[in-house]
């Protein structure tokens, strides 16, 4: 299980069209990729999950992936939460 953590910059936090683009990007991936967010845990592959956090900006998220392709997906999902968030 490999995890990071980053801290939401985006003025409007996590709005549709970067968990859109995030939920695409975890779907290319075999592993569990999980969002969380305070106590509240989101199916990374999953839009309204990832959208029912409502995180805003300033909030801390926790990604986790969690399987054969764990290494390749943080990797790929930590670059596009710190380019795009």
């Amino acid at each position: 299980m490999k995890t990071f953590s980053y801290t939401i910059t985006d003025p409007l936090g996590m709005h549709a069209r970067p968990a859109g683009m995030f939920v695409k990007e975890a779907a290319h991936y075999n592993s569990k990729i999980e969002i969380a967010k305070c106590d509240k845990k989101a199916d990374g592959k999953k839009l309204f999950a990832v959208m029912g956090l409502a995180v805003k900006n300033g909030d801390e998220i926790i990604v986790t992936a969690d399987g054969d392709d764990e290494e390749a997906a943080i990797n790929k999902l930590e670059g596009f939460v710190k380019e795009n968030l």
